[in-house]
């Protein structure tokens, strides 16, 4: 049986208390907002509190808010009309990691989003030491997102190659990249160069006629 979600929020509002900067419920499954500052100490209660006794780290993503709140005629990624002003204040930075938990003991779930304090050079604590899996997860938000885990024992690339320009998951990064690869016959090696593909619109345009739809057709 699934843990109650009531008994869940007043166990994380009584053991983290102060080191919660926000707590969200949504889908079924509570978000918790963690402040940088405190991510490694709020990480680690809710592995080892018993009330809590989240002991797996079942995935982790980044987020980048960029584009979250314009419209969509005007290039981004959502309707203005479903972002509230709750929205835009609970996101005061462009990017956010999530980590997923999972309590096998309790039957539970949780998220624990924390936003990285600075956009133009996003820095976070790594969390091996916390859950050995997240290695693997944080260099694939260090590759496509450009997040730095401090303490992390490896940070290197593990998608993308090692002459990559950029980071591809970001939402100002082009669809069509920066640089393309093509073997040189001449110089009987692969070479990169400047990307030679026009950019395209992917935003769908519906043309419709005027009367579309309606009863009458006129």
């Amino acid at each position: 049986m699934a843990a109650d979600l009531s008994t869940l929020r007043a166990n994380l509002t009584s053991l983290l208390g102060d080191k919660l900067a926000g707590m969200e419920d949504g889908s079924g499954e509570l978000t918790v907002v963690a402040k940088s500052a405190d991510l490694l100490a709020v990480l680690g209660r809710l592995r080892d509190m018993p009330e809590l006794h989240f002991e797996q780290m079942m995935d982790l993503c980044c987020v980048d808010y960029s584009a979250y709140g314009s419209d969509v005629s005007e290039g981004g990624a959502y309707f203005a009309s479903d972002i509230t002003p709750v929205d835009a204040v609970a996101r005061p930075h462009r990017f956010a990691v999530v980590y997923h938990l999972l309590s096998v003991k309790h039957n539970a779930r949780l998220r624990v989003r924390v936003f990285a304090g600075e956009d133009d050079f996003p820095v976070l604590p790594s969390v091996v030491d916390v859950w050995p899996c997240a290695n693997w997860y944080e260099r694939e938000a260090f590759d496509l997102f450009g997040i730095i885990f401090t303490g992390h024992p490896d940070l290197r690339r593990i998608l993308t190659d090692y002459g990559f320009v950029g980071n591809p998951f970001r939402k100002d990064f082009p669809l069509s990249g920066h640089v393309e690869m093509r073997y040189d016959p001449a110089q009987q090696r692969v070479i990169y160069q400047p990307v030679s593909i026009e950019p395209r619109e992917v935003t769908p345009r519906i043309v419709r006629e005027e009367n579309y739809a309606s009863i009458s057709g006129k």
